[in-house]
């Protein structure tokens, strides 16, 4: 197991893991998966006369509906998540648009899943398609997190039949970086020793807490790179991030200190996404809210959870992000309950704070598992119904596809 020593050797390889003494400190070692175009690919393994041709999964043009996701045939007409599907058909004539079916990608996650905890039960879910792991615990037992990373990446492809990039570093910044430098199908690993030379070249825009417009701004000032820009003082990096300064310079080295959060450690499950373009129009922002509340509720449901507090988060233009919560009365995971209340919190946002957005985002936070606690006894009643209907509705969807039942708002 790698470590670095500062001073006296002393360990203990009890459940192979090091301790902690005050005299040594643990090289962790994280992978970040990442599966490449994944709504899409599924319907194209579903499907292998979908393959090699543009294809989206969102809802129908008629219905105002807009891109969930692309394949990587269609993305080089230009078209992406959240774009409205109207305006992905007049770029590819030739598109074939896909119901979303988000019973199906859920249970190619979970498949996904059960092959990470083969390694490791330090898993971070981000959404369906991407996850941290710790695997700093595991190396004794499997080898390097190269070795660990191969047999993954070849299990996905071999068993389920997708292809996912991999990147493996010593914390999640790094590692989520990585995986991202080679899709689709990537695999690459940052160490300490290599991370200065793979970051210093990359755009500022790859730093977290760097968006589109503070990018350009450092740009006209002559810092496009992260290494012109981990040469800048201190001082002069405050008049641009004020009290993130110290955060986003020691991204520039590399260094992230946040543990990995594992699901049953989870005091969080959210969905959110970035988009290539700023987007205000208030219909395809809720369908992108809707879509994520259909995931968190599946999620919820799939691990026997249920939360009290849901939470939007907005971030705009030039990355000032706010969130907006609301608690409900009682604990669910129910997709309507949900969904109701999702809107209720969006449209106050909109009416009173909507700009342009760069990235939407829907949580449920203060999380028990499912049944544990007092129970009100009309909630509870109402709840029932309400997961039975579910139920109903992840299997129709899951043969026939989500356009085929919709969810009154």
């Amino acid at each position: 197991m790698p470590f670095i020593y500062i001073g006296l050797r002393i360990f203990d390889f009890r459940q192979q893991k090091l301790r902690i003494t005050g005299v040594m400190q643990e090289i962790k070692q994280i992978i970040h998966v990442d599966m490449d175009a994944f709504y899409a690919s599924v319907e194209q393994m579903d499907n292998p006369k979908l393959k090699g041709k543009p294809l989206v999964v969102g809802g129908r043009q008629e219905e105002r509906g807009v891109v969930a996701a692309s394949s990587y045939e269609a993305r080089k007409f230009g078209i992406h998540s959240a774009m409205p599907t109207s305006q992905a058909m007049r770029l590819c004539k030739q598109l074939i648009i896909m119901p979303v079916r988000m019973s199906r990608y859920s249970e190619i996650s979970k498949q996904i899943n059960r092959i990470f905890y083969d390694y490791t039960d330090q898993i971070e879910p981000l959404s369906l398609d991407e996850a941290f792991l710790d695997v700093t615990g595991s190396i004794k037992l499997f080898g390097s997190a190269e070795n660990i990373g191969r047999q993954i990446k070849d299990r996905i492809k071999n068993e389920i039949g997708l292809t996912a990039s991999v990147g493996i570093a010593p914390n999640k910044f790094l590692a989520k970086l990585a995986s991202d430098l080679e899709k689709p199908d990537g695999f690459v690993a940052i160490t300490d020793k290599n991370k200065q030379q793979i970051l210093d070249p990359l755009s500022v825009s790859k730093i977290w807490g760097i968006g589109k417009v503070t990018a350009e701004k450092l740009t006209d000032r002559g810092i496009k790179t992260i290494g012109q820009l981990r040469k800048i003082t201190i001082e002069y990096l405050k008049s641009y991030f004020g009290n993130q300064a110290q955060d986003i310079l020691n991204l520039c080295y590399g260094i992230d200190n946040r543990e990995v959060e594992s699901i049953r450690d989870a005091k969080s499950i959210s969905a959110e996404e970035t988009f290539p373009k700023d987007i205000i129009d208030k219909t395809v922002l809720l369908n992108v809210l809707h879509n994520q509340v259909e995931e968190v509720s599946q999620r919820l449901r799939a691990e026997n959870l249920e939360g009290r507090t849901i939470t939007l988060k907005f971030r705009y233009t030039d990355f000032k992000t706010i969130t907006r919560s609301l608690s409900l009365d009682s604990y669910t995971n129910t997709t309507k309950v949900l969904l109701d209340n999702a809107n209720i919190v969006f449209n106050k946002w909109y009416s009173t704070s909507a700009e342009q957005l760069r990235l939407l985002g829907f949580g449920v936070l203060n999380i028990r598992k499912e049944g544990t606690g007092q129970q009100l006894l009309f909630s509870e009643e109402t709840d029932q119904k309400q997961k039975k209907i579910d139920r109903v509705f992840d299997k129709i969807r899951d043969k026939y596809g989500e356009d085929i039942l919709k969810r009154g708002h």
